[in-house]
């Protein structure tokens, strides 16, 4: 499924968010399964008797907030049915009576269902609408059409369904039943869902949520009936449950056989190391200086607010708002790109070279900084190398240390500098926007964009422009975890450990400070090197967060640079894409001193203090993210639309 679309209205969308989709192939047991579920269903979702409690006890404020607990309770009743299967109504004397992966549904009745319908039903109209009240009443529709013609208790579902012979070997078993099947009844085509339009980035969501439950149940709700065995007639029909793809098949073929799960040792206790680890004074402990010749930026051409992401609210979601969003990380829009990450890559590469005036064969090195690569064989860097026609260099090679990805590059450039003494090309690139999935933490958080710097030697007796560097790795297991990528717990997406992740870049951010006070001033000058640091450019993780870490060790804010308001957190590019942005903002408009620090996920950190020159910066002019209404026609879905009956149809870091 793609990871964003833009629809017809040019509004980005999140076909993952609406349309529930687990990744079965990393799952092995059903307590896994069960896990899962319980997270992105079961604890947001209230139960029709909880539902009915709030109705009566007034506890409802607007219909909004009634319409949202029902679409919840929805998906919930569907947990199994739209993660699992798909559902063919098909005639009681054509059902396969011995296939293996054709299913019935064993269904109990709901228990007090009508006392919960009508609750909901005379409840709506007593509340008071919460921003339009057409548009709500237009999406209750939908739901209540949904809710009122449920059948079956939710909380006694079971993710495996009997086969067709296991269900007639139980005649008490209770399946539904429909006296006849339209197979042209209308539902919401693909499109119809993502082209939705409303003005109130909660009530779109929550239409869509409305539009693909509705989808559920594509026959007529008010016929269907719960019947045994003994009760069918040829002519009836069923709902015959079929494994939605190969995944689930072979997942329900691993718990027939009872394949015994994968048993990982815990982690050993973890132990600071027998002595300090020293900075590297660059000037003393290299006899080739580095001098930084161009540094290039590539933005993302999509902006994604925070209105965007309401828009396109998951049903697994806590409620929260764009302002909420804002204050909790200081993101107000992220970058998501069109291109691949190689193509980000190339281009940033390409401005970096043009910007320094060299040739592809004058470089030395190429590293490519990145955490978010899927390509092995070659690796992102030799892989640029045959991009750019580079013959030969001396070593190319790329480096997965997410955050600290800018530190960790420049310190391998600096080594090679000394044994190639020419040019090395470093590349911080990260695309975030397909690696995402429904996580909010994520979704939140993380952004697309490159950067590349040409790091090359300095004239001889002249000094470099890299004072300090260092870099620092490992924790305690739960911080080398905080972040992971690919999670099978979240459908191989990326996650993110909040407490964890805060514990970590605290950790190594004051030790950082502390280091740096306790270094002389360079030059001669009187104090401490954090004494004649100009600007601080830290990686941009979450605003809120890192300006906190930083008044906690001594700092104010306005000693740091952030751009995270517009482009999010990037990883391994938010620090050069920060400098360029500070350039490009009239922030640093003469050479200045910089410490640029790095931290986060894998429980890396590291830094660089270094002068930066503005005339060295490739200032990016074009190919600048467009508003949405300035976007070019979206891209074509993912999935062939069928015939259309429509018209008009884990928290931040924190």
């Amino acid at each position: 499924m793609n990871a964003f679309v833009l629809n017809r209205h040019g509004r980005m969308v999140f076909p993952s968010n609406i349309m529930p989709e687990l990744d079965f192939s990393t799952m092995e047991t059903l307590e896994q399964l069960d896990s899962v579920i319980r997270r992105d269903f079961e604890t947001k979702a209230p139960s029709g008797t909880e539902i009915l409690e709030r109705v009566r006890t007034g506890a409802y404020g607007t219909r909004y907030d009634l319409m949202r607990d029902l679409a919840l309770n929805l998906f919930w009743a569907n947990r199994f049915s739209i993660t699992m299967y798909d559902k063919r109504p098909t005639r009681w004397a054509d059902l396969p009576r011995t296939r293996s992966d054709v299913f019935l549904p064993v269904l109990e009745p709901w228990e007090e269902g009508e006392a919960k319908v009508t609750g909901v039903q005379e409840a709506y109209p007593q509340l008071p609408s919460k921003w339009n009240e057409g548009c709500e009443d237009r999406i209750f529709d939908i739901l209540f059409d949904v809710f009122a013609n449920r059948r079956h208790h939710a909380s006694t579902l079971p993710a495996v369904k009997p086969t067709v012979a296991e269900f007639l070997e139980q005649p008490g078993n209770l399946t539904f039943r429909l006296p006849h099947y339209d197979p042209d009844y209308p539902v919401y085509d693909y499109t119809d869902i993502l082209d939705v339009s409303e003005d109130i980035p909660e009530l779109e969501a929550l239409h869509r949520w409305a539009m693909v439950l509705h989808n559920q149940y594509p026959w007529e709700r008010s016929q269907v009936e719960l019947a045994s065995v003994d009760q069918l007639r040829d002519d009836d029909w069923v709902v015959a449950f079929h494994p939605r793809d190969k995944e689930v098949r072979a997942f329900l073929r691993r718990l027939r056989a009872g394949t015994p799960p994968r048993h990982v040792a815990g982690p050993r206790e973890s132990r600071p190391p027998v002595r300090p680890y020293p900075e590297l004074d660059v000037r003393q402990r290299f006899s080739v200086q580095p001098r930084i010749e161009a540094l290039a930026a590539v933005h993302g051409d999509q902006v994604c607010s925070n209105d965007d992401l309401i828009r396109n609210t998951a049903y697994n979601w806590s409620p929260m708002s764009a302002d909420e969003i804002s204050s909790k990380t200081g993101i107000e829009q992220r970058e998501y790109s069109s291109l691949p990450l190689e193509e980000l890559a190339l281009q940033a590469a390409e401005a970096a070279l043009d910007k320094a005036g060299r040739q592809p064969e004058e470089i030395g090195g190429v590293l490519v900084c990145t955490c978010t690569s899927s390509r092995l064989i070659p690796s992102l860097a030799t892989y640029l190398c045959g991009q750019l026609g580079m013959h030969q260099v001396y070593a190319a090679y790329d480096i997965i240390a997410a955050c600290a990805g800018m530190p960790y590059g420049v310190a391998d450039a600096v080594r090679m500098l000394q044994e190639v003494e020419r040019p090395v090309l470093v590349v911080c690139v990260e695309k975030f926007s397909d690696k995402i999935g429904n996580v909010r933490t994520s979704r939140m958080i993380f952004g697309d964009g490159a950067a590349a710097l040409v790091v090359g030697p300095a004239p001889e007796g002249t000094d470099g422009d890299i004072d300090y560097m260092k870099t620092y790795a490992s924790g305690p297991a739960s911080e080398v975890n905080s972040i992971l990528w690919p999670n099978p717990e979240f459908d191989n997406n990326i996650t993110v450990f909040g407490p964890q992740v805060k514990a970590l870049a605290g950790r190594y951010l004051s030790q950082m400070i502390d280091e740096l006070g306790k270094l002389p001033a360079p030059e001669g000058r009187d104090g401490s090197l954090m004494d004649a640091i100009d600007l601080i450019v830290p990686h941009q993780a979450n605003k809120t967060m890192v300006i906190g870490l930083a008044e906690r060790a001594g700092l104010t804010a306005d000693q740091l640079y952030f751009n995270i308001e517009q482009v999010g957190n990037t990883s391994s590019a938010s620090i050069p894409l920060a400098i360029h942005d500070a350039v490009r903002d009239g922030v640093i408009t003469e050479p200045v001193r910089v410490f640029a620090p790095g931290f986060g996920a894998g429980a890396v950190a590291g830094y660089a203090v270094m002068r930066v020159d503005p005339a060295v910066v490739a200032v990016q002019t074009t190919s600048q993210p467009q508003e949405h209404g300035e976007m070019p026609a979206p891209a074509p879905a993912d999935e062939a639309p069928s015939e259309s009956a429509s018209e008009g149809m884990r928290e931040a870091f924190t």
